[in-house]
């Protein structure tokens, strides 16, 4: 991609934009919470430096071409309510994989199903990946659900696999093939 930034996507209650300095304040409300950081592979942000330093992370994945990471936010105000992410992107094998965080306060509203339906849309599309991944904790029952309702199968549980806060997590491995994704 020799863009400096992301193509947006749309969806109808939110839409999926380039992250900007400005946004640090909501990334930090975001990936502050200790309860929606609860299955993440790091724990919460304790610092808004820590925001500002994922906005660079941001910027320098996206110059490798390894990472694209949009901000979800809401149509009518433009907020930011959240994350999604393709990660690993591999081009020669098509795949890449997906990651979401979400403002709790915006849980079990259908804003992510939205957010991940454009991007999947994309992914399949205009990057024409075949196959796209997501590693979530099996304690997640709410992303294990989304991600199952958009036609991701668990395909793997991997014992042990992330160390985060002083805990050992496993994983279940999930997958979404280009042709399973609805048209």
């Amino acid at each position: 991609m020799a863009s400096e930034t992301l193509p947006e996507l749309s969806a109808s209650r939110v839409v999926l934009r380039w992250l900007l300095p400005e946004d640090a304040p909501a990334l930090f409300r975001i990936y502050s919470d200790p309860e929606a950081m609860k299955y993440w592979s790091s724990p919460p942000m304790t610092a808004e430096d820590e925001a500002h330093a994922l906005l660079d992370g941001i910027a320098k994945g996206l110059a490798s071409g390894g990472l694209f990471e949009w901000g979800v936010a809401l149509q009518e105000t433009g907020a930011v309510i959240g994350t999604v992410t393709l990660a690993s992107i591999d081009r020669k094998n098509k795949r890449a994989e997906v990651g979401f965080m979400l403002d709790r306060a915006m849980w079990r509203r259908g804003y992510m199903s939205e957010a991940l339906g454009a991007l999947l849309d994309h992914a399949f599309g205009e990057l024409d990946l075949a196959r796209i991944e997501a590693d979530v904790d099996p304690d997640n029952a709410g992303s294990l659900g989304l991600l199952e309702r958009l036609g991701f199968q668990r395909e793997g549980y991997l014992r042990e696999r992330w160390r985060v806060g002083g805990g050992v997590q496993d994983t279940v491995m999930l997958g979404l093939l280009r042709r399973e994704w609805r048209a």
